[in-house]
């Protein structure tokens, strides 16, 4: 992949998803410094993590063929976040999976951005990669992403709750809800 030459994956009514360049990396530095955006986090993320952070998402997709693709909005060509698909690396009663995820900057929050980006992101998963299942989880008190699940047709699994393996167990982010989509519920396949 040609340095800071950014390859478009996703296109939406208002969204481009793409491979990340190395000019992201402010827009996204800040996003990690939002305290809104940290509330369900552990923590900000300082400027040599959000570099290697956009060095593994480019080298993802080229392993892959999907990542934690960069958002960025058509009208003003502002970088928003990611929006995408990770396999987790640690092990849970549900792995190994394919999980859809999404961070986008509090400025974006509320115009169904993230519900946009991620209908087309489950689309693009089931259509081009053939896949059985995407699940998705987050702390229960993260109502935002529990709403975008919910509209993008993911269903909690109320059995799969868990505790995420990278966090000690008293830790405040430590409990997740889980929740899944098949091929044959999400709606392009009804």
């Amino acid at each position: 992949m040609e340095r800071n030459k950014p390859f478009n994956i996703i296109e939406t009514e208002r969204l481009i998803l793409r491979t990340w360049k190395e000019s992201d990396a402010e827009a996204y530095f800040t996003i990690n410094q939002d305290p809104k955006v940290l509330e369900f986090l552990p923590g900000p993320l300082m400027m040599d993590v959000v570099k290697q952070f956009i060095a593994d998402k480019n080298q993802c997709f080229v392993d892959h063929g999907y990542t934690l693709w960069a958002v960025e909005e058509k009208m003003t060509g502002a970088m928003m976040g990611f929006i995408g698909f990770s396999s987790p690396s640690w092990k849970a009663h549900f792995t190994p999976c394919i999980e859809i995820g999404w961070r986008l900057g509090s400025q974006y929050w509320g115009k169904g951005y993230a519900t946009e980006g991620a209908k087309a992101v489950l689309e693009y998963g089931f259509k081009q990669f053939g896949w059985e299942e995407i699940v998705s989880f987050t702390v229960p008190d993260n109502s935002r992403s529990i709403r975008v699940m919910e509209k993008i047709g993911m269903k909690r699994d109320v059995n799969g709750d868990f505790a995420l393996p990278v966090l000690s167990l008293n830790h405040r982010l430590s409990a997740h809800v889980l929740y899944r989509v098949n091929r044959y519920s999400f709606s392009i396949f009804a």
